[in-house]
């Protein structure tokens, strides 16, 4: 999708798409290859709440470059940024309440992200507002 992204001259959805399939990868070697012996997993908690966090500020950046699309994208990207820390927060602290909160919140992150990408999808099938994006 990035790559598509790219060749449409679209700077914020290849960036956007690229990092975060990138974000999954190094999400999933971070978890698995300490468990098979290939990685030093001696960091824990705060390693991953250290890497949470960065993806927390990464994606805090990105957020200004949806303050002139739509409100959709805004608040996808900005649930996204307070998970990020959220989830940190709870690696960082062992707090079980806080986890638990991000995850209520990933959800509600989750649920907006599938909106927005449902309605850009189907506004541009149809050629008009079937759902809002609620633009700026």
């Amino acid at each position: 999708a990035g790559i598509m992204e790219w060749k449409k001259d679209n700077t914020f959805g290849m960036t956007a798409f690229i990092s975060y399939g990138l974000f999954w990868i190094s999400l999933v070697l971070l978890l698995i290859l300490p468990k098979l012996g290939l990685a030093d997993g001696s960091g824990g908690n705060v390693a991953m709440a250290s890497y949470l966090c960065m993806w927390g500020i990464f994606t805090g950046v990105m957020f200004f470059g949806t303050l002139r699309a739509n409100r959709a994208l805004q608040f996808v990207f900005g649930s996204l940024t307070i998970l990020f820390f959220l989830l940190a927060l709870g690696d960082i602290t062992g707090i079980e309440s806080i986890t638990r909160i991000a995850g209520y919140e990933g959800i509600i992150c989750g649920f907006s992200a599938v909106y927005t990408g449902l309605a850009q999808v189907l506004n541009d099938v149809h050629k008009r507002i079937v759902l809002p994006l609620w633009p700026v």
